[in-house]
């Protein structure tokens, strides 16, 4: 089980939050935005931001950091490592288990992602056997090519996603995001899709929006 941070908005939270970091970062590095999101009508909340495994990333001149995968090339169609993406997702479905023993149903557990945190919530999702109450892919991409549409799941029609991407993204270029999105779209994925005037990074306007995308999925369980 990967080391979290965790934070709860009440004694006896009754949603779950799963946030992954980016490339380089640690769990401490969405923490401080909790304040910010959360609203005073907002259902208790656990939020767990789990530390990604240290491993050496090929285009860092192999330097090991906090990655969820290897990016092994700038060629955007080469740059995910398969199967430090897989191995990310099976990570995740045990931080999801872990929720559910804790007394949070998959009907009330959301996934979230930034960057490579993002990549691997969006590839996830779309393998789900049983439907989480959604995904949001901050600044990021849908790895895993043509694999997506073979390994598919129905539950994954049922999960409403959220992206947000900043406009001048020298990282994970805007276009990228968008073909994600339509990829996603074309999968029969519902997606509110949301563009801002930043580069690879949040920003207040993006943190409303998330939490109007979170409330309405408050209100509908």
């Amino acid at each position: 089980m990967l080391q979290t941070v965790e934070q709860s908005t009440s004694k006896y939270p009754a949603w779950s939050i799963i946030w992954l970091h980016g490339l380089g970062a640690d769990g401490h590095d969405f923490a401080p935005i909790v304040p910010e999101l959360v609203r005073e009508d907002w259902p208790g909340i656990r939020f767990v931001f789990p530390h990604a495994p240290v491993r050496p990333v090929s285009i860092n001149g192999g330097v090991p950091m906090r990655a969820w995968y290897d990016i092994v090339s700038l060629e955007i169609d080469k740059r995910a490592d398969e199967t430090g993406i897989r191995e990310s997702m099976a990570d995740l479905d045990a931080l999801i288990g872990r929720e559910r023993d804790r007394g949070i149903p998959l009907s009330r557990i959301l996934l979230v992602g930034f960057s490579q945190g993002g990549a691997v919530v969006l590839a996830h999702a779309l393998r789900q056997k049983v439907a989480v109450a959604g995904v949001v892919g901050l600044s990021t991409y849908l790895p895993l090519g043509q694999s997506n549409a073979e390994q598919l799941t129905a539950a994954a029609l049922q999960i409403p996603v959220f992206m947000a991407h900043g406009k001048s993204d020298p990282v994970v270029p805007l276009g990228l995001g968008e073909f994600s999105r339509d990829q996603l779209t074309a999968l029969g994925l519902k997606v509110q899709f949301k563009t801002y005037p930043m580069q690879h990074n949040v920003c207040a306007e993006e943190i409303r929006d998330l939490g109007d995308w979170l409330s309405a999925r408050f209100s509908v369980r």
